[in-house]
């Protein structure tokens, strides 16, 4: 079961891969300045995750509006998040979870993803979307065991604009 609203959300530093290289990004670093929605994606590269990265790159106005930086986080490696975001035109962060150690800590990884194919690939976070507050706090939680079913931007929006 994912972390709950109202519960301290586990810091964490991932790497990233951009044009001017790879970086790190921590969420307390993040926290200093503005509030952060937290979306866990199982993997690059596949239409219903293009599909929620794609759109929401083309609403980032309302959250740089809000003081709130959109992250995406996969265990895709960084290399394979950044062909994918330059081929789909992503504009959101993406982070590398290559370990599952985040999705773990924020209690949102399949124990077996896509069983039914026997790919024994444990780990993959579910489709999950947290709202975190400039003080670490959990203010949103949603994850969702279909991994076709996409988080409530609405209910997304409503709670970010009301931070």
């Amino acid at each position: 079961m994912a972390l709950s609203i109202g519960t301290p959300a586990p810091d964490f530093t991932l790497p990233t891969k951009t044009a001017e290289g790879p970086k790190h990004v921590t969420l307390s670093e993040l926290l200093k300045t503005q509030n952060v929605v937290l979306l866990f994606f199982p993997m690059a590269f596949t239409s219903v995750c293009t599909e929620e990265m794609c759109g929401l790159s083309g609403g980032l106005d309302f959250y740089a509006d809000a003081k709130t930086e959109v992250i995406g986080i996969s265990g895709d490696s960084p290399f394979a998040q950044e062909a994918w975001a330059r081929q789909e035109r992503i504009e959101i962060t993406l982070l590398s979870d290559y370990e599952h150690r985040v999705a773990g800590a924020y209690d949102v990884a399949y124990e077996s993803f896509l069983p039914q194919l026997q790919l024994g690939m444990g780990g993959v976070p579910k489709r999950s979307a947290f709202i975190v507050d400039k003080n670490g706090t959990i203010q949103y939680a949603e994850s969702n065991d279909d991994a076709r079913v996409l988080p409530d931007f609405d209910a997304i929006r409503a709670r970010v604009a009301r931070l």
